[in-house]
């Protein structure tokens, strides 16, 4: 990543707040709509809910 995070364990490369991946802007992260995000993250993001949406049913 390239920015400073409290939340992020640099060694396991994942969000400790979420306890997975490192999404910046994803919902419930610290920067969640303090930026605008890419194409390509607003993508991953869309595939990581509807992974964890699948997985709950």
């Amino acid at each position: 990543m390239t920015f400073h995070c409290k939340n992020y364990d640099i060694n396991a490369d994942a969000c400790k707040k979420l306890k997975g991946d490192c999404l910046p802007g994803r919902k419930g992260c610290v920067l969640e709509g303090r930026f605008a995000l890419s194409e390509e993250l607003e993508q991953k993001i869309h595939d990581l809910e509807e992974k964890m949406k699948r997985a709950k049913e």
